[in-house]
C-alpha cells in the first residue's frame, strides 16, 4: 500500500508542475487554506473547481446514546464543517 502524501511532497509536486520553487508552492497552499478557511466563516461555503466545496452546517440538538452505558443523553445543537467532494472529483478518481 503506498503512503500517503504529505503536505511537503505536495508542494514539491505542485513547484514542479507550475515551474516555480518549493517555497512558493508552499505560501500557495498555506493562502488557500487561509482563503477557504476565512470564506467558509463568512459565507458559509468555499469551493475548489474540479475538487469539492467546504460547507458551514448548523447541526440540531438529538439524542445519542453512550456506546459504554447505554445511556440516552441530550446533544447540543452545534456547527459543523463538512466537506462534499465534485462529481468531477468522483468520477476521475472512482474510474481509475
Amino acid at each position: 500500500m503506498a503512503t500517503k502524501m504529505s503536505k511537503s511532497q505536495l508542494a514539491a509536486e505542485l513547484a514542479d508542475a507550475t515551474g516555480t520553487n518549493k517555497k512558493t508552492a508552499t505560501q500557495f497552499l498555506e493562502s488557500l487554506c487561509s482563503i477557504a478557511y476565512r470564506e467558509t466563516n463568512n459565507n458559509g461555503e468555499f469551493t475548489i473547481p474540479g475538487i469539492g466545496k467546504l460547507v458551514k452546517q448548523h447541526r440540531a440538538a438529538r439524542m445519542v446514546r453512550n456506546p459504554r452505558t447505554g445511556e440516552m443523553t441530550q446533544a447540543a445543537a452545534k456547527t459543523v464543517v463538512k466537506f462534499r467532494v465534485a462529481k468531477a472529483a468522483k468520477d476521475s478518481v472512482l474510474s481509475s
